[in-house]
């Protein structure tokens, strides 16, 4: 038999040992591979993406292929922390450990282009679900039909063959040689009781309690000059957090005895604080891991809702027409459209006038042409009595309405002038300020440097119906003269679609790795816990019992990461939303909501089986 024969039989015959580093390699090809089908496809090729997406989609290629790197590389590094003991016996046998290096170097090899191939075959099952779902998210016009990924597949090749081969040579030169006996024992060897530091522990809780409160005390653009500080405080406390607090807490449990000594908690925490020191690293890297992935779901998606009530709040019109003169012609195809389409409602109509008030160029509108529009959108009358008037600064949008503010006083043409004292906020007419002014005053008023006509048209029929009728009326009408707030969402949800689309890729990517972590840690573990298991359940331990203190190991374990990294995230959605003025409550709990309930679904499949692997082992 020779050597390449030897370590493809060593992959065979245990399936079940190199199935998690296999699978999670597969995974992360087929992501890459789904990604790139969606990127090349010819109905997203140039002149249908602008340059902008074109460049984020392929950042995010390369975000995505880095990842993948250093996902496969911890997969094959905690794969071969594992095997330490298989080692020793292999070095026992005679075996050198040049030899050793080139056996992993094979079988990397190996299980590197089975996983490739399988991730490409499982991405072109998937693809077609992928094309839909990519058509619904990006709000195109035009369908994704399949097409063969020619280019995604050989791309995808090329990448993780290099990939693996790179990980594979790297792997192999670093693999140190140990004493036989320290690899025959693998894991067995005592390390002594962890214990704490009081002040790192100390230091833990402090500057996690002061990154929130930096993160949740500043507004607006200060969010943005605190991210730096803040991350950095918070990432130091979350290393901090596993290394030294979770052990002080875990020690402190175990010294009061009327907890330790209840019923199986002496067996779920006896060796717990070795498995969280041990486990630290990776816990702190999942814990990070995923809170990346959290927050940059949760702002795309979060800023997505922003973004469409302001645009809704900017455009609060069913349907507006604006021109620099009057035109009964347009007028009479926008007419004819409504009709055609069956929508009725209110309409309004004003000419602006534009004056130069110390040279700033300002609407004044008169009393009655306020109201009108006022009426339209259901907005309360203004009434202002001789000689006064009323500076409008158009409400609900946290941004574009500072500025200088207007002068108090408007002079007339007589030589008189109006004291504007009164303030309102109002959605009645465009402009972030304006003046309202009676409609005795408006006529004295000096001739205006600038005039548009407008025309607005309000009702409540379905978004669809507004859609057809705007497109229709763009394809009639001058540019920039027709305008809905239902088309301008629409319009604004079909540039962010993009966007939102690739972050969600990224952040699954980032999100499934953290999962994947967690998976190899534990599985790491498997081997102790049968022997130890396996002995206690000689004592008399029930398998009620058992999967009992089982499930509490793991979700213990499992979780801990986790649940910090939900912290995590509604901590920086929450510090978003103080960035803008806007209410994420409902968005962040929609995201972290969904991951929590994914995580606990594949906490589930997991407990299942590590459970049946211990149970197994002591039967």
């Amino acid at each position: 038999m020779t050597f390449r024969k030897f370590a493809f039989n060593n992959i065979y015959r245990n399936k079940r040992l190199y199935a998690a580093y296999f699978l999670s390699s597969l995974f992360t090809v087929m992501v890459f591979f789904t990604f790139a089908i969606f990127a090349y496809h010819p109905e997203l090729g140039e002149g249908h993406l602008n340059g902008n997406v074109r460049f984020g989609m392929n950042t995010a290629a390369g975000i995505i292929y880095v990842f993948s790197f250093f996902f496969v590389l911890y997969s094959m590094s905690s794969f071969l922390h594992s095997r330490k003991r298989e080692f020793g016996l292999l070095m026992l046998q005679g075996m050198s450990m040049r030899q050793i290096r080139w056996m992993v170097f094979l079988e990397n090899m190996i299980i590197g282009f089975f996983a490739t191939l399988g991730g490409i075959l499982l991405g072109l099952v998937f693809a077609k679900a992928i094309l839909l779902l990519a058509e619904n998210a990006l709000v195109l016009e035009s369908r994704l039909y399949f097409y063969f990924p020619g280019q995604a597949v050989k791309q995808s090749l090329i990448c993780f063959l290099a990939l693996f081969f790179c990980i594979s040579v790297f792997v192999s030169y670093v693999l140190r040689s140990r004493k036989l006996i320290e690899l025959i024992k693998g894991d067995k060897q005592s390390k002594g009781e962890p214990k704490a530091n009081l002040l790192l522990t100390l230091a833990a809780v402090l500057l996690l309690g002061s990154g929130y409160a930096g993160a949740l005390i500043v507004k607006g653009l200060g969010v943005i000059a605190a991210l730096v500080p803040v991350v950095c405080v918070v990432t130091a406390g979350t290393y901090l957090l596993f290394t030294q607090l979770s052990v002080y807490v875990i020690r402190r449990l175990k010294k009061r005895e009327s907890f330790f000594w209840r019923k199986t908690n002496m067996l779920l925490f006896a060796d717990l604080s070795f498995r969280m020191k041990d486990n630290a690293r990776t816990f702190f890297m999942v814990a990070m891991v995923s809170t990346t992935a959290f927050s940059a779901i949760g702002t795309l998606y979060g800023f997505q809702s922003f973004a469409t009530d302001s645009t809704k709040i900017a455009y609060p019109n069913t349907l507006v027409y604006k021109e620099d003169e009057f035109s009964e012609q347009h007028l009479a195809v926008i007419r004819e459209a409504l009709r055609k389409a069956g929508i009725q409602g209110e309409e309004a109509a004003m000419t602006m006038s534009y004056y130069d008030i110390g040279g700033r160029r300002t609407m004044i509108a008169k009393q009655s042409d306020y109201n009108r529009f006022a009426a339209l959108i259901g907005e309360d009358a203004m009434e202002l009595g001789e000689g006064e008037a009323a500076v409008v600064e158009f409400a609900g949008l946290p941004y574009g309405q500072a500025g200088a503010p207007l002068s108090r006083t408007i002079g007339l043409a007589s030589g008189e002038a109006l004291l504007a004292e009164r303030t309102v906020n109002s959605r009645a007419l465009p402009g972030p300020f304006y003046y309202v002014v009676p409609d005795a005053a408006f006529e004295r008023l000096p001739a205006p440097v600038d005039a548009r006509y407008y025309h607005a048209w309000q009702s409540s029929e379905e978004e669809r119906h507004m859609l057809a009728v705007v497109r229709e009326l763009l394809a009639q009408l001058p540019p920039n003269v027709v305008t809905s707030v239902d088309y301008e969402v629409y319009r604004m949800n079909k540039d962010y679609a993009p966007v939102l689309f690739v972050g969600l890729f990224v952040g699954l990517v980032f999100f499934v790795s953290a999962g994947s972590f967690l998976y190899f840690r534990l599985y790491m573990d498997l081997d102790g816990d049968k022997q130890k298991f396996g002995s206690i359940a000689k004592l008399g331990l029930s398998d009620k019992e058992l999967g009992k203190v089982l499930t509490k190991q793991l979700a213990i374990l499992f979780f801990a990461p986790i649940v910090v990294a939900l912290i995590h995230g509604a901590v920086a959605l929450t510090a978003l939303s103080h960035m803008f003025f806007y209410n994420l409550v409902v968005e962040s709990a929609v995201v972290l909501g969904v991951f929590l309930v994914i995580q606990v679904l594949y906490f589930f499949v997991v407990r299942y089986f590590y459970t049946a692997q211990i149970r197994s082992a002591i039967a």
